[in-house]
């Protein structure tokens, strides 16, 4: 009766740190890459991985592609759906420097995300994760240029 006693005060425990841990790592995901990217931003990791800040405020590590006015991302979670129906005002912090952009979930193109995974993630399993697309160009109607 003791042990039952006691794991279900730890369940309760545990219980009410998650809203607080799912709120901070909702907020800002893998603090020591950030930090690295932003001390260090022409360093070996900052070349394959940007901070993109989604409209939420969300803050995420992503490896991405810089292309024709364009950064690309792959997303293997699921906080891509708060760009569906995009384009949304998003920010980058890639290669050193602080940009905004227009950023849509890409789910209707699979060529065109083929074409660009081919590039972004040579060595990933195809069909695998969505293809986030970041227009750098306010005069870019978006759409895929390929």
């Amino acid at each position: 009766m003791k042990w039952l006693i006691i794991a279900g005060g730890l369940v309760l425990v545990l219980a009410g740190a998650m809203p607080l841990l799912m709120y901070v790592q909702g907020r800002v995901s893998n603090p020591g890459v950030v930090e690295e990217i932003r001390r260090d931003p022409t360093g070996e990791r900052a070349r394959k991985v940007m901070l993109l800040t989604l409209p939420s405020g969300r803050r995420l590590p992503v490896n991405f592609l810089r292309e024709d006015g364009r950064v690309y991302a792959g997303a293997d979670g699921w906080w891509w759906k708060e760009l569906r129906g995009g384009p949304h005002a998003v920010t980058v912090f890639v290669e050193g420097e602080e940009l905004t952009g227009k950023a849509r979930a890409v789910t209707d193109a699979p060529a065109y995300t083929k074409d660009v995974f081919s590039r972004l993630r040579p060595t990933a399993l195809p069909g695998f994760g969505t293809l986030v697309e970041i227009l750098l160009d306010p005069e870019d109607p978006g759409g895929p240029v390929r």
